[in-house]
């Protein structure tokens, strides 16, 4: 579809470094320009994994990624000018992922995902205090054990709004709902793993303080925050 780049204009590709209006990459791919598409995908494949690993693909992710920049390039038509790219290609990812985790009938794997959803970024600093850096470990992983026993609806929002870091509006695109929706399914979601996480926490033998607030566990971006640089 061709067209003004709209209110995407100005946004930069989430790579690091990239430098280029996401928007006039997408015009570029959409002009035939191969190498424009390889920009794209590299600014997302970090992202892309993350969310498969996140939602179950387990060993699969890489492939399931690689099928969904695959499927995103021939949908780029539909594209709406103006959207963001990333919970475009996010839902993509999550569809692709539930096909997967369904025809191989798998159990998402805790531990998988917690190594990819390491960010480039360590959500630690390094100079934290040993005993801090380990009790954010501890709330981490008992987060992540908890959202197994979650309903799909409730385990997907609080996938996409805390361990991807997307504001409510991205979530809303990526995952198909309205923004109410999302805000209702959020706060059950929330108010589950509250009562979730001190038995999960008693279960793997964790320290008390690992049964935090969910929110304190892996913090979301603000919202009005922007895309990330």
């Amino acid at each position: 579809m061709q067209g003004a780049p709209g209110r995407g204009a100005g946004r930069a590709l989430e790579g690091g470094g990239i430098g280029v209006d996401e928007a006039a990459v997408i015009a570029r791919v959409r002009a035939g320009d191969a190498e424009a598409y390889a920009e794209l995908v590299r600014a997302f494949t970090g992202t892309a994994l993350r969310a498969a690993a996140a939602l179950g693909a387990g060993a699969e992710a890489e492939d399931v990624v690689q099928q969904s920049f695959f499927k995103a390039y021939r949908a780029l038509g539909r594209f709406r000018d103006g959207e963001a790219f990333r919970p475009w290609l996010l839902a993509i990812v999550a569809n692709e992922t539930r096909n997967t985790a369904r025809s191989a009938a798998r159990r998402r794997s805790v531990v998988s995902r917690e190594a990819a959803l390491t960010e480039p970024v360590p959500l630690i600093p390094e100079s934290a205090d040993p005993a801090v850096a380990a009790l954010e470990r501890e709330r981490r992983a008992a987060l992540l054990s908890a959202l197994d026993r979650l309903g799909e609806h409730h385990r997907l929002v609080v996938t996409y709004r805390y361990l991807l870091d997307m504001d409510e509006a991205e979530t809303a695109q990526a995952l198909g709902w309205p923004r109410g929706t999302v805000k209702s399914r959020l706060n059950r979601a929330l108010r589950q793993l509250e009562r979730l996480l001190p038995e999960v926490t008693r279960e793997r033998g964790a320290s008390p303080g690992a049964a935090a607030c969910p929110q304190r566990a892996v913090r979301p971006r603000a919202e009005g925050g922007g895309e990330r640089g």
